[in-house]
């Protein structure tokens, strides 16, 4: 089974893993000791640069007593044209799961679909459902994971942070609101999926959206592969800024969310991204618990 998606995972299966990793988090922070993945070795593919990913994965994994080999586009034969068919045979015949973060979903299905062994999404430009579960958990945590709570995505809703997290709120029954410019086109699969488990609403009126919002989510305005349509998008996206007439619109105990790297004095100011109401760090160190919680559900060893 991979991990491509988060619309590729049930309502079930979203709350195991949520659960599970909330169980692993404790026993972590008790110094527990879980070698379930002894002898495993993940084989984590990267064309994009990393910090959170990388380094989430490679620990996750050592902590679960398994082993991480990396393996960046420059330094393998992907920069020599080879196809990401012949990749995933050869890497699943060496390992026990692939974790690949790519620049183009077609490329993860690829690669996925040459080998039996699970593959999971570490972000392309369709998705990035590790960071969904991430937010999930955080939001869990601080009392905002509940059918009905208001979130609110403000800024690029139609890449993808944007889709994984209406994906997931959908599944738990969220109200969501897609706040961004008329220009930006929202993804119509992921649109689609969220209406049919929630209620989706969409808006070019970032104040009016944030009015009662349990959650305001927000990413930088310029994801990689678009650095030269930069100019362009700082303006588009300007009057999506979040910052303090935005929280003060939200509602009093809000969460204000974002999966990092962040740019402040951007999509979000510097006394909101850093004030009380801020849960970044915490999102941030959930992806390590979600996704070895992931990994053991994915092997069978949950």
């Amino acid at each position: 089974m991979d991990f491509l998606k988060i619309t590729d995972i049930s309502k079930e299966k979203l709350h195991s893993i949520l659960q599970l990793a909330a169980k692993l988090k404790e026993e972590h922070k008790s110094g527990k000791i879980n070698f379930s993945l002894a002898g495993k070795t993940l084989a984590l593919l990267m064309e994009k640069p990393s910090t959170r990913t990388l380094a989430s994965f490679q620990i996750g994994m050592a902590q679960l007593g398994g082993q991480t080999t990396v393996l960046s586009s420059s330094v393998s034969q992907l920069s020599r044209g080879e196809p990401f068919s012949d990749t995933g045979a050869i890497l699943g015949s060496y390992c026990d799961i692939i974790a690949a973060r790519l620049h183009k979903h077609t490329d993860l299905e690829e690669l996925a679909n040459a080998t039996s062994t699970p593959v999971i999404n570490a972000l392309t430009d369709l998705d990035h459902p590790c960071q969904a579960l991430a937010a999930l958990l955080t939001m869990k945590e601080n009392g905002k994971l509940f059918p009905g709570a208001k979130f609110v995505f403000a800024g690029d809703c139609g890449f993808n942070v944007a889709n994984a997290l209406m994906g997931a709120c959908a599944l738990e029954g969220m109200d969501i609101t897609l706040a961004c410019p008329q220009e930006c086109a929202v993804n119509k699969e992921y649109l689609k999926f969220a209406q049919s488990h929630s209620t989706v609403k969409i808006s070019h009126d970032l104040l009016s959206a944030a009015k009662d919002a349990d959650i305001i989510y927000t990413d930088t305005w310029v994801s990689m592969g678009q650095e030269e349509e930069k100019e362009k998008r700082m303006q588009l996206f300007l009057p999506f800024q979040v910052n303090s007439a935005t929280m003060h619109a939200a509602k009093k105990d809000a969460i204000f969310m974002h999966d990092l790297p962040a740019y402040r004095g951007k999509e979000v100011t510097s006394d909101v991204i850093d004030g009380p109401q801020s849960t970044i760090y915490a999102e941030a160190e959930n992806r390590l618990h979600v996704q070895k919680a992931l990994m053991l559900h994915l092997l069978g060893k949950a």
